[in-house]
């Protein structure tokens, strides 16, 4: 797997993992963390809500949070 530009902090509780260890748990970190990160799981995790419409179209949740912030009386609900 290609490296990111992210930072970990990793704490272990015992110093007995060699580097080898620590470098495969740290590119575990990464491919779980890729994975829940993506474009499509965000989609499947939030709705759209615009004033009394509700979408989970994909085009349009990607096109909501390309800018810097929600334009108004648009928001994010997390389906938790």
């Amino acid at each position: 797997m290609k490296s990111t530009n992210r930072d970990l902090l990793v704490l272990l509780k015992d110093d007995s993992m060699s580097e080898q260890a620590i470098e495969h748990q740290v590119e575990c970190l990464h491919y779980i963390l890729h994975s829940t990160e993506s474009p499509d799981q965000f989609c499947i995790s939030h709705e759209l809500v615009h004033r009394n419409r509700i979408t989970q179209n994909h085009s349009k949740l990607l096109k909501a949070i390309s800018g810097t912030e929600l334009k108004p009386f648009h928001f994010l609900i997390g389906k938790n």
